[in-house]
């Protein structure tokens, strides 16, 4: 009886000490650099976003972001960087759609998929159109790839 109620007390003990532990803090959210190959007005109006971002000064980054996203439209970074800026702003509508854009993008970088601003809208639209892509098997034939 002594041993059934000491263990008791001890997974009780343990319950309550989890329960008081605080949550972790989500990752702050960074900008991300644009690549070696964007034009230099895109490289200089993410820096310039960047900084501004950095200082919350939220309406000068939105329209340094902005810039870039004209001026490197396919890259998934400047949607990103605007993305995190307009859901600083709280427009969350126009972020989602920059979020989304960002992940077709740049399909390979985890820092984009793995950010708690587009965690929270999980997968992508399933309106926005997808490359069909034919399964090829091998020897470029189609089919299940059994021939």
């Amino acid at each position: 009886m002594k041993a059934i109620t000491a263990l008791t007390l001890f997974c009780a003990m343990l319950w309550c000490a989890a329960c008081t532990k605080e949550p972790e803090k989500p990752k702050a959210r960074v900008p991300l650099p644009l690549g070696m190959s964007a034009s230099a007005v895109a490289v200089q109006a993410t820096e310039q976003g960047t900084r501004a971002y950095q200082s919350r000064r939220f309406d000068e980054a939105k329209t340094a972001f902005e810039q870039a996203v004209a001026a490197a439209p396919d890259f998934g970074e400047a949607h990103y960087n605007l993305g995190l800026v307009l859901f600083a702003m709280g427009d969350n509508d126009a972020a989602h759609e920059h979020f989304i854009e960002a992940a077709n993008l740049a399909p390979g970088n985890k820092v984009i998929w793995d950010s708690p601003a587009l965690r929270q809208y999980g997968n992508p639209d399933p309106s926005i159109p997808k490359k069909k892509v034919e399964y090829q098997g091998k020897k470029g034939g189609t089919g299940p790839g059994i021939h």
